[in-house]
């Protein structure tokens, strides 16, 4: 069955993570990607380790570059050159993430590749954008720490997230942004320039926290584990583990004072509303850890829950893959791929379709390992055969 995005031409000449994580999204929707390498080397990631696979590869490239084609150019030979402009020529969309202003320079930029194309969906990521803060270089944590996001995260110091958070939020940005310029066009023929920062994408994922700052001049600081504006909203501690506590409105809060054992803290002034519970959450976290002392997580977890209060125990990564596979999500897919000495395991594309399914069709690449392919589809597109950009 074909993908939703079935026919579609990616040129991806992005590297690391945001970008390669949009071209395999829409890779994922069925669009055809081929990924622009470095010749020998390739993407930076691909020497991102320990860990590798047991091909070698690193499982951080994994990570992002299934379903694409590998084709090396070195943009400074004028013959590789060339099949880049024929490839940028030819796609519907074109991701990259170089320095603002360098590809330009190669006659790659979006006026160059728009002149020829003029149906291009053109998706610039940089970490600061092309104005002043071009020369900024765009690593996620340099983002983190810089965009505010390492100020409210953590206990007794400044704490980066435990993954590359920011380049996510941007590599899911830059897709959105694809997929409506792509409707815009199909109604106008007209594609265009997009530009994604990593800067912009956290400030917009910051919603509370930054709408605390504008709304009302607050600057939020880290809590740790608490939540600014809610409480018990956190980590608690109980005979065993501990367990997360997660409670949205007074009733919820009712009902657990009920169930762990006390329920005067519901009509206590200090905590009967979400106002109160947050001005004097200190005391409200130590009554319930003395309480949940009492018993063992599990044991807390299925009462708390019962109850309708949502709360549960802290997982390490494989611990939440076994949780969403009891829950029957299929959070793992395997790949097949007759060009792999084995199958290997991927995260799973999040979003079902009911009519056009997710395609997991290969396994991230080696370096080139494309290129006839690629060859012959730029020759096909020459041709007319492939849809083509702007048709």
């Amino acid at each position: 069955m074909p993908g939703a995005l079935d026919g579609l031409l990616v040129a991806d000449f992005s590297r690391v993570l945001a970008g390669p994580y949009a071209t395999m999204l829409l890779a994922d929707l069925g669009a055809t990607v081929v990924k622009v390498e470095r010749p020998g080397a390739g993407d930076d990631t691909r020497a991102w380790g320990p860990p590798y696979a047991a091909d070698g590869q690193s499982t951080y490239f994994q990570s992002v570059n299934r379903n694409k084609l590998s084709v090396a150019l070195d943009l400074k030979d004028p013959g590789d050159l060339g099949i880049a402009e024929a490839l940028a020529g030819a796609c519907d969309v074109l991701v990259e993430n170089y320095r603002p202003g360098q590809l330009a320079r190669l006659g790659l930029g979006f006026d160059e590749v728009s002149a020829r194309n003029p149906g291009v969906i053109y998706c610039s990521i940089s970490g600061f954008g092309s104005g002043q803060g071009s020369e900024l270089p765009g690593y996620d944590l340099l983002v983190q720490a810089m965009g505010g996001l390492m100020s409210i995260t953590g206990t007794e110091e400044p704490t980066k997230a435990g993954v590359a958070l920011v380049d996510v939020l941007a590599g899911l940005h830059a897709t959105v942004g694809i997929l409506a310029a792509l409707n815009h066009r199909a109604s106008t023929g007209q594609g265009q320039h997009l530009e994604v920062t990593l800067l912009g994408s956290l400030q917009s994922a910051l919603v509370n926290q930054i709408s605390s700052v504008l709304g009302s001049g607050m600057v939020p600081r880290f809590l740790g584990n608490a939540h600014p504006s809610i409480s018990p909203y956190e980590v608690f501690e109980t005979a065993d583990r501990p367990l997360v506590l997660a409670v949205g409105n007074d009733a919820q809060f009712r009902r657990l004072a009920e169930v762990i054992g006390d329920a005067g803290l519901a009509d206590d002034p200090r905590f009967c509303t979400n106002a109160q519970r947050v001005a004097h959450r200190d005391e409200l976290v130590a009554r319930i850890n003395e309480l949940l002392s009492a018993h063992a997580a599990d044991a807390w977890q299925e009462a708390i829950t019962a109850a309708g209060v949502p709360c549960g125990p802290i997982n390490d990564i494989a611990q939440g893959i076994d949780l969403a596979t009891s829950l029957g999500l299929e959070p793992v897919v395997t790949i097949d791929d007759p060009r792999r000495a084995a199958p290997q395991r991927h995260a799973a594309n999040p979003v079902r379709y009911s009519r056009t399914p997710v395609e997991y069709r290969t396994a991230p690449p080696d370096v080139d390992e494309d290129r006839i392919a690629v060859l012959a589809l730029l020759e096909s597109a020459a041709a007319g055969v492939h849809r083509g950009a702007g048709s």
